[in-house]
């Protein structure tokens, strides 16, 4: 089998409705879409999300790694890896980024090709994951995150996480406050920082809001601020949780020499496809440190599935931040009883809803 064809097709529509995550502002939203044709006729799909308004990039990067994919086996991705790696375009940004997205096409032909699905042939621990979800973007008011609140309680989620970071430190503490007074004292709480504060910043929200039972406190300085999260680490009983915007098992390696987390959340999408995802789950393994994730569940649901020291995986429980996420899959992963299941098919099992998708195509 031979690597036929390698395409990169681009998608942009604007963020609507919550406009800020921490002081992130969000514009546009997009995904950059690969796909690898083979000589048995087997595609594979790989994703990545990107925010780039100059799409030219991310496809004149998929061209630049094409010539080294093409008459190659597809099923040699740790061939593929190393020859786009070395080929020395990029160690961090949309360069791994699109060598991310062609990683996840491989193995989604890869399991194809087995007849499997990715999750059994990673490794197969599980068949569900726990959930939890994403709440309280900044946009919203107070009523209407305690609105939702209840709603996904009232549905059974058992875990919720919403974003800090916009607000003076009082404000959201209080902020927390009210959050965790609405959920009650037995659903997990987590809240993440979009990496806004100094290390001293965050060590004085830690400890105001250690009381509340912060399940992780995600991302709460700079990412390339090792000892400021060791330093935080530190400080608090309320583990800290990182790792969606750091880049290949270097930077986790990082990460974890560093003692700066202990929950890691590589995004396969983002930091070196599936080949590193993997590596960066057994250094996990290795030192005892949890792997949760981010983006989106139809990939990670596999991920998560496939390794011991899987743990939660995250949903939107709305999809008014990215107004069409819920259309871009023709069949959409779902929490049932408070945990996902990857899908049985062979493969990623994920199909583009390409109706759904065609009016935002630049490319």
């Amino acid at each position: 089998m031979e690597i036929t064809d390698v395409r990169m097709e681009t998608f942009r529509w604007p963020d609507r409705g919550f406009s800020a995550s921490g002081r992130w502002v969000f514009g546009s939203d997009g995904l950059d879409v690969i796909k690898i044709e083979t000589s048995e006729g087997l595609t594979g799909l790989g994703l990545s999300w990107s925010y780039l308004q100059a799409d030219s990039i991310g496809r004149g990067i998929t061209e630049h790694y094409r010539p080294l994919l093409v008459g190659r086996n597809p099923l040699n991705n740790e061939d593929l890896w190393e020859r786009m790696w070395l080929d020395g375009i990029g160690r961090r940004g949309i360069a791994v980024r699109i060598l991310s997205a062609i990683d996840v096409a491989l193995w989604d032909i890869k399991a194809k090709y087995a007849g499997m699905p990715l999750y059994r042939l990673l490794g197969g621990h599980t068949k569900s994951v726990a959930a939890y979800i994403s709440l309280g973007y900044y946009g919203q008011k107070i009523t209407e995150v305690i609105d939702s609140l209840k709603k996904g309680v009232a549905e059974g989620t058992r875990a919720i996480k919403i974003q800090i970071g916009e607000l003076p430190i009082k404000e959201d503490v209080e902020r927390i406050r009210i959050v965790r007074k609405t959920i009650g004292p037995d659903i997990k709480l987590m809240v993440d920082a979009r990496c806004v504060y100094s290390h001293s910043e965050a060590i004085i929200l830690a400890r105001e809001i250690e009381k509340y039972d912060i399940f992780w406190f995600e991302e709460p300085v700079k990412v390339d601020n090792l000892k400021g999260y060791q330093l935080v680490a530190q400080s608090t009983s309320i583990p800290i949780a990182s790792g969606e915007a750091e880049y290949t098992k270097y930077g986790f390696r990082d990460l974890i020499q560093n003692n700066c987390a202990a929950i890691l959340q590589p995004d396969a999408m983002v930091m070196g496809g599936i080949t590193e995802w993997m590596k960066v789950a057994a250094m996990a393994q290795a030192h005892h440190l949890l792997v949760s994730h981010h983006g989106p569940h139809q990939i990670h649901a596999h991920l998560l599935a496939a390794i011991p020291n899987g743990f939660m995986i995250e949903e939107y429980y709305t999809s008014k931040r990215r107004p069409i996420e819920g259309g871009i899959f023709k069949d959409v992963l779902t929490v049932v009883d408070g945990y996902i299941s990857p899908p049985e098919r062979p493969g990623l099992g994920m199909e583009l809803n390409e109706k759904a998708l065609a009016p935002h195509r630049t490319s």
